[in-house]
């Protein structure tokens, strides 16, 4: 069964990096995919075959020769680097598609594009992110879901995300960290095929507060949580010190990296894998990943746009997706 990618805003590199994706399907073992969303936005950037499919069912006989595309209504002219209210709106209608479809069975896995929370906020998107509204899509609550970023030797789990940085130290919680933590661990062992996964578990201030003389929030709320994580018999440990646990030394000892804030995970697992990072969605009833980088309009159109990271995260989808097929 096919992939379903979301294809994002249109005038972003999502389109180019899809189509990129699909050139190199041979040489990276792409599995057969079918992108939706706007087939203008495609032909914009790319002079490559296309096949406007009707049905996923067609997308498998169609991968071979051509990039399937499910078009959406609201399929609309686009300049690549120019976004716009029609865009956003057609990247949205994109990603509702592609989710009940991938929730009806009619893919295996989805794979959504990067999109704008600009234009997205500018036409009444009510969610944080698309994380947020794919798991109100399949009926989970927000925070029972983890987003978890992974490269080739790092995987992290924000405990919050796209907040300030101001508010962190108010929003954990020993139950907020406990819940992300069997997120992680569950997913981990469900769509990564990890029997008995690592977590290791971040601390908050600098050198994990140093016995409280630097920040009393490990002592009060983040060792608790590991040790209510470890009652219930999974292999969590800390709060490790942030400055030091995503050393090559380091991280082999761990499967994932509990984080505390966006930044404590993203910056380590960017700056190690920037080109092949993917942001995979645990806790869902479906697999969802997505490509580490935002819509980079400056760069949309000119070819400069590289695809690694889509190709990981469709790549990745499909893994997870054969993963759960075969439980």
């Amino acid at each position: 069964m096919p992939l379903a990618v979301a294809l994002g805003d249109p005038a972003g590199i999502g389109p180019e990096v899809i189509a990129k994706s699909w050139e190199e399907r041979r040489r990276h073992a792409v599995p057969p995919f079918f992108a939706v969303g706007s087939v203008s936005a495609v032909r914009a950037v790319w002079d490559g075959p296309v096949a406007v499919i009707d049905d996923p069912a067609e997308a498998i006989a169609a991968f071979e020769m051509a990039l399937p595309i499910l078009r959406v209504k609201s399929d609309t002219e686009v300049v690549p680097g120019r976004p716009d209210l029609e865009g956003a709106r057609n990247s949205l209608d994109a990603l509702e598609f592609a989710v009940g479809l991938t929730r009806a069975g009619s893919s295996s896995a989805l794979v959504t594009g990067p999109v704008s929370k600009a234009q997205l906020y500018a036409i009444g998107f009510v969610h944080p992110g698309q994380t947020e509204f794919v798991a109100e899509r399949c009926g989970v609550a927000s925070e029972l879901v983890a987003m978890m970023l992974m490269g080739p030797s790092l995987k992290v789990v924000p405990v919050t995300t796209h907040i300030p940085l101001r508010e962190v130290s108010e929003l954990i919680s020993v139950e907020r960290i406990v819940t992300k933590g069997r997120a992680a661990i569950r997913g981990l062992q469900r769509q990564f095929g990890i029997a008995s996964p690592r977590l290791a578990v971040a601390g908050l201030n600098p050198h994990a507060g140093e016995d409280g003389t630097l920040g009393r929030e490990e002592i009060e709320i983040i060792a608790p949580a590991v040790e209510r994580l470890r009652e219930e018999g999974y292999d969590a440990f800390g709060p490790q010190a942030p400055d030091i646990m995503f050393s090559a030394q380091r991280r082999p000892t761990y499967d994932a990296a509990l984080c505390m804030y966006h930044d404590q995970g993203l910056i380590p697992l960017k700056t190690l894998h920037f080109d092949e990072g993917v942001n995979v969605t645990l806790g869902l009833p479906i697999v969802r990943t997505s490509p580490d980088h935002g819509t980079a309009f400056d760069i949309a159109g000119k070819g400069l746009a590289d695809p690694g990271a889509m190709i990981a995260a469709i790549r990745t989808a499909g893994e997870c997706a054969r993963r759960l097929a075969e439980a």
